[in-house]
């Protein structure tokens, strides 16, 4: 015997228990809001870009082959940056109290495809801090990579600046409380449909002829007890009562 589940069976199981679904719901935006608001330490990003460019003499043209060489060489610079080499003056410079391998996950380069520019990122809980970070990480890149590379193409194309209202860029408590309520409902749909299955007590008609297989003929409908007339004392129904005694008995 084949089961047939129908949209309206499953509109029927949804507002049986649209309460859980709304409930579920409910509590999975409000502890996202309470955790994205008053739990989660904001985090704020800080930019500088550097550009990898060859000095040009007064003989020297525009060379596509020197173009093409530095920006391959970004790529090679991208790991430079994040290395400790690099990163071990930072934190000395700055004075942090962390490791340079620390530091490195808060560092993010990256440059467009065909671009001799590279963007430095940096992510901390201090906006102040992201600035500090950004801007002595590429000062300190274009003073080392001499040393390293045997080569002076870099200049710090623009720096981080500390604006007036820096906004945390996490968390984004909007996007957080958006996402637990799809995932609430997600919750609450799936419970719904698994408790509708566990529950295996009879309660249609249709129910007893899908698993007996054998069309049902009658049905007893449920009874309420009626309230029996409580006794009324009344003086004018009494006293007709009394007058109309009176009469038949003469």
């Amino acid at each position: 015997m084949e089961e047939t589940i129908s949209l309206r069976n499953l509109f029927q199981v949804l507002s049986k228990r649209l309460w859980l679904i709304i409930l579920i719901t409910f509590i999975a935006a409000t502890v996202s809001g309470v955790i994205s608001f008053f739990v989660l330490t904001p985090v704020y990003e800080s930019k500088t870009q550097i550009l990898v460019n060859q000095a040009k003499n007064d003989q020297q043209l525009y060379n596509t082959q020197t173009v093409q060489t530095n920006v391959q060489l970004i790529n090679t610079y991208n790991d430079i940056i994040t290395s400790p080499a690099i990163l071990d003056k930072v934190v000395k410079e700055l004075k942090l109290d962390k490791s340079a391998q620390s530091l490195s996950g808060q560092i993010q380069v990256t440059s467009a495809q065909d671009s001799q520019v590279a963007q430095i990122v940096v992510q901390d809980t201090s906006a102040k801090r992201a600035a500090q970070i950004a801007n002595t990480t590429a000062t300190v890149f274009k003073k080392e990579v001499p040393k390293l590379m045997n080569v002076d193409n870099v200049k710090v194309l623009s720096k981080a600046t500390l604006g007036e209202s820096a906004s945390p860029v996490k968390p984004q408590p909007l996007l957080n409380i958006a996402i637990a309520v799809v995932v609430g409902l997600m919750v609450g749909i799936g419970l719904s449909f698994l408790l509708e299955y566990l529950d295996n007590t009879l309660k249609t008609e249709q129910d007893i002829e899908n698993i007996l297989d054998l069309p049902v003929i009658g049905v007893v409908t449920n009874i309420k007890d009626v309230p029996k007339p409580t006794n009324v004392s009344r003086p004018d129904v009494a006293a007709r009562v009394t007058q109309r005694g009176e009469t038949y008995g003469s």
